[in-house]
Order: C-alpha cells, then structure tokens, then sequence
C-alpha cells in the first residue's frame, strides 16, 4: 500500500530543497521559479510548490517580479548592509552574554564545531563550510540563554546563511571563529562582544567585495559606542 505523504510534508519538502539550492548558489539571483516545472521535477501537485515559493518570498529569498514570473532575489548593498547591521546588534550583544553564561559543556560543543570546521575548510569544502559556520553562531545564540533573541534572528537566519556562501575567505572566517571562541571561553563579556564586532564588520567587509567587486562600499555601519576599556580583536600571540 502506498504511503501518502501529508501536503504539509510536501510542502516542507519542496521548501527545504529549494531554499538550500538558492543558499549554495545551484538556484542563483534572477532565475525563475516555475510552478508547473517544479511540480514535475518533485512529483507532486502545483499547491505544495505555491506554498513553498510563498513562504521564501515572505524569507526574502525571491519575489515577484510580476504575478506571472517568479525569480531568486537580487540582494542590493542596501540589503546586504541592512542585514548586517541587525546582525551586528544582535549577535555583539549575545556574543558578551554567551561569555558570562557559557558552560563547559556549551564551550566543548563550539571547539568540536571549530575542528569540524577546520577540516572543511583543509578540504574547500563550501557546503560543509556554510553549514558548520550557521551551526556556530546558532550556538552561540543558544548560549546567550535569551530565547527573545533567536526568535528575532530566526527570520533572517537564511539570508545571512545565503550571505555566508558567497564569502570564500574560510581561512579568515575560521581564524575569526576560533579567535572569538577564545574570547567567550575567557567569561570576559568585553572582550567576546569586541571580537564579535571586529567578526561581523571583516565579514560585512568580504561579503560586499564578493557580491559587488566595490572594496569602495565596504563601509559597515558605525557601531554603536564601546566602553574604550575594549581590547582590539586582534589575535593573542
């Protein structure tokens, strides 16, 4: 006996597979989305696919162009900035929390996550690199112990993830992770919060040259004030 798959399931399907492809890039900026294709290419109804191309409109990850046509969003500088400066805000802010909260268990969970990275980024693998990096700062908002604030990034975590994919700089990005774990395993909020800004302004920074070949507009938004008794997120010797 055939076994029916809910619609709800369906949907959930079709949504997570085509949102993975738009954040690795097989699904790229201004390609359209067809419900009849994919109806056919998933083997189901055109519903569960409407509801699907509904619910990454209402993500950001397309639009309608017009009531007939559908494609993968061209993110904007303004976009991009706009994403970054609640990422700035949020994750600085958890980054001091996590320090003062983080336990030994949390701590080892985040070294394991590093090692995992580490050995992606030995092997370019870009997939696994994305994926691990999204881990770790999901983690990391974990140990913030402040469910308000995942439930306000949880909206935007797959733009940033989609972000994410398009700045190839893992060496830097591992080199920063592994600095910032430092900083939080040290319990000094200062200094995780500073390490997480100089984190999130270098990976602004990158993601712009990678999305826009304009080094020029690579200007993140200006931090709120720090207590001057900040260190510089500089790596330790």
């Amino acid at each position: 006996m055939t076994k029916i798959e809910p619609i709800g399931a369906v949907r959930e399907r079709v949504l997570g597979t085509l949102r993975q492809e738009i954040i690795a890039g097989r699904l790229r900026p201004g390609d359209r989305l067809v419900e009849r294709e994919l109806a056919d290419r998933f083997g189901v109804s055109r519903v569960p696919v409407r509801e699907a191309i509904r619910a990454l409109v209402a993500e950001g990850f397309v639009l309608f162009e017009t009531p007939r046509r559908t494609v993968v969003r061209r993110l904007s500088p303004t976009d991009v900035k706009e994403l970054f400066e609640l990422r700035e805000a949020l994750e600085v802010y958890a980054a001091g929390l996590a320090a003062a909260r983080a336990t030994p268990e949390d701590l080892a969970e985040l070294r394991e996550l590093l090692a995992s990275a580490a050995s992606a980024t030995d092997a370019g693998d870009a997939e696994a690199i994305t994926d691990i990096n999204t881990r770790f700062h999901d983690r990391l908002l974990a140990m913030a112990g402040n469910t308000l604030l995942i439930s306000v990034m949880e909206p935007v975590g797959g733009r940033l993830q989609w972000l994410t994919r398009r700045n190839e700089e893992w060496p830097q990005l591992l080199t920063e992770h592994q600095e910032l774990y430092d900083a939080i395993a040290s319990g000094d909020p200062e200094r995780a919060r500073a390490h997480a800004l100089n984190h999130v302004q270098a990976n602004y920074r990158s993601t712009v040259r990678h999305l826009f070949e304009s080094p020029s507009e690579a200007t993140p938004a200006q931090p709120s004030a720090q207590p001057s008794s900040q260190p510089s997120a500089q790596p330790s010797a």
